[in-house]
């Protein structure tokens, strides 16, 4: 068995264990992040079945994966790093979720590229919730009037929020203020969690996570 099938079992197995334990009512999904990784460590995992895939480029995701999905339509493919408002036809044309709008001049040329090749994709809104100039991400002040913007102005299906927080060991503090302001739109979805913190979000109603390096190993490369 690949490695990376069974690091993606082990994190599936305490994922359900900590579900259970907390009888939390959903299990989330995990998204394989897979940025900087070939195919020969991608493939194994679409064999045995899981297909919610994390890309941060563009250009790096069109080369891996628009073959995979024109031949696989069960893949989902999710962009979980900056987007250019450049990119973004590009972006629309080849995933399925986008994890990170933060900024008003990407959403509306998502919505018009969305109209131009009706095709329409699932958003979180990117929240920087502890204000750090290094991170993209929506004021948390101003997610109410964006998130306005975005689903009632120019339509964009915008299902939940997404934030990376500070690493400053309270991301349980930061978890909760995001769940908080999640529920208080009447948002469904929230993308929270990564390698180093899930077992901490699933207490927060996270249902995506963003697994890179417990699945995949480290990075070699940049």
């Amino acid at each position: 068995m690949h490695a990376s099938i069974k690091r993606l079992q082990k994190v599936n197995n305490k994922v359900k264990e900590i579900v259970n334990k907390k009888q939390l009512k959903t299990v989330p999904q995990i998204i394989a992040v897979s940025k900087t990784f070939p195919l020969s460590q991608i493939t194994p995992l679409l064999d045995y079945g899981h297909f919610h895939f994390g890309e941060n480029k563009v250009q790096e995701a069109e080369a891996k994966w628009k073959s995979l999905i024109s031949e696989n339509k069960n893949i989902k493919l999710h962009m979980v790093g900056k987007l250019q408002s450049n990119k973004a036809k590009k972006a629309v044309q080849l995933f399925h979720y986008i994890h990170s709008l933060d900024n008003q001049k990407l959403a509306d040329t998502l919505s018009k590229t969305e109209k131009s090749l009706n095709k329409y994709l699932n958003y979180f809104i990117q929240v920087n919730i502890g204000m750090e100039n290094q991170k993209s991400g929506i004021d948390p002040n101003d997610v109410d009037r964006f998130y306005n913007y975005c689903s009632k102005e120019i339509k964009l299906n915008v299902i939940g929020l997404m934030a990376i927080p500070p690493n400053d060991g309270k991301e349980e503090k930061h978890f909760k203020f995001l769940n908080d302001l999640n529920l208080s739109l009447g948002l469904k979805e929230l993308s929270i969690g990564m390698s180093n913190d899930y077992q901490k979000a699933l207490s927060f109603n996270a249902t995506f996570l963003r697994i890179g390096t417990a699945i995949f190993g480290k990075r070699t490369s940049k």
